[in-house]
């Protein structure tokens, strides 16, 4: 990701998602608001773009020719942690299936010994996507964790 992708990531978000399926919560009013807006953009640049800081890397997912979502992974130790989200229009295409092979394929290129992801127990795709890549589905409270063995 590069300054330009991030604007196009920002424009799918407003367009397509919820802050709240997007970026960490941000105190005020719902919606897409100016403040989270800035919020989203310094949270990318924070976590992807900035070598200082930098935690993850970062992916726009690109659907017919347009941002519709971003692909990440930040390494953990022997892991890698992996998070899709896509806009509302591009869900349930098979979108988020061949995004995670890819994740994957990344993640074993890199060396990791682990792929981990977490989602939500009402995201049935994504845990669906996940159990068909032979990775073992853990709850957690409110959150369905992913454990797979990459070796």
């Amino acid at each position: 990701m590069d300054e330009p992708a991030l604007s196009r990531l920002l424009d799918a978000a407003v367009t397509g998602a919820d802050p709240l399926e997007v970026m960490p919560p941000v105190p005020g009013p719902p919606g897409w608001t100016a403040a989270r807006r800035d919020a989203f953009l310094a949270f990318h640049r924070g976590r992807s773009l900035d070598p200082a800081t930098a935690v993850e890397r970062t992916w726009v997912v690109d659907v017919d020719g347009a941002a519709a979502g971003a692909a990440r992974l930040e390494r953990h130790g022997d892991a890698v942690e992996a998070g899709i989200w896509l806009s509302r229009d591009t869900r349930g295409r098979g979108i988020g299936r061949e995004v995670t092979r890819l994740l994957l394929a990344e993640a074993r290129t890199s060396g990791a010994a682990r792929f981990t992801a977490s989602t939500t127990p009402d995201n049935t795709g994504a845990r669906s996507v996940l159990a068909a890549l032979g990775a073992t589905l853990t709850t957690e409270g409110d959150e369905i964790r992913a454990d797979l063995r990459l070796g």
